[in-house]
C-alpha cells in the first residue's frame, strides 16, 4: 500500500480514469475519480454539473474534491483533464502525492475522443481539443514525478502503470 496519495493527470482520453480503475484492482489500493466526485455532487453528470453551474463552479469543486481525498488514506486518484491548471491544485497535488502524467500521443487522442462528454471541448471541436493538448502538455511536463507514455495500446499501458505503482510506491 503506498504511503501518499498517486494523482494520475493528462489529457482528456488520455486513460486516467479506466487504467487508474484497473490498475487499482489489480493492486488492491482504492480508486477515486475528481471528475465522478463532482458530477455526483450535482446528481448527475459532469455535462449536468456544466449546464446547471458553469465552469467556474466546476472548477472550484474540483479543488474541493482534491482537498477531500487527500484526508482519506492513500489511494489512486484520477483527475480532470484541466485540474492541473489551477495552481492550487498543482500545489495539492505535489504536497499529498506522487503525480503520474499518462502521456498519450494527441493523433490517439483525437481518434477516439468523445467530445460529447467533454464540456469544455465540445463547442471547439477537436481544433479545440488540439489547442487544449499543447497548451496543458507543458504543464503535465513540469507537474510529473514520472511520465508513462501510453501509446502501445490498454493492456500495455495498464501493465506498465501497475509495474510503476507496485516498484516505486
Amino acid at each position: 500500500m503506498p504511503d501518499r496519495h498517486i494523482f494520475l493527470i493528462g489529457m482528456q482520453g488520455c486513460g486516467k480514469s479506466s487504467l487508474g480503475k484497473r490498475v487499482a484492482r489489480e493492486t488492491g489500493i482504492p480508486f477515486a475519480d475528481t471528475d465522478a466526485i463532482v458530477a455526483r455532487s450535482a446528481g448527475g453528470t459532469v455535462n449536468d454539473f456544466y449546464a446547471r453551474y458553469g465552469e467556474e463552479k466546476f472548477r472550484q469543486a474540483e479543488t474541493g474534491a482534491l482537498v477531500l481525498l487527500t484526508r482519506a488514506r492513500p489511494m489512486i486518484i484520477s483527475t480532470g483533464g484541466s485540474t492541473v491548471m489551477n495552481p492550487e491544485n498543482r500545489h495539492i497535488m505535489r504536497s499529498w502525492g506522487r503525480i503520474i502524467w499518462l502521456d498519450r500521443p494527441l493523433e490517439d487522442i483525437l481518434s477516439d475522443i468523445k467530445l460529447d462528454r467533454r464540456p469544455d471541448l465540445r463547442d471547439g471541436g477537436l481544433a479545440e481539443v488540439e489547442r487544449t493538448y499543447r497548451e496543458q502538455a507543458p504543464v503535465y511536463r513540469d507537474l510529473a514525478d514520472i511520465t508513462i507514455r501510453n501509446d502501445k495500446g490498454y493492456h500495455m499501458a495498464v501493465y506498465t502503470l501497475s509495474r510503476v505503482v507496485q516498484e516505486r510506491f
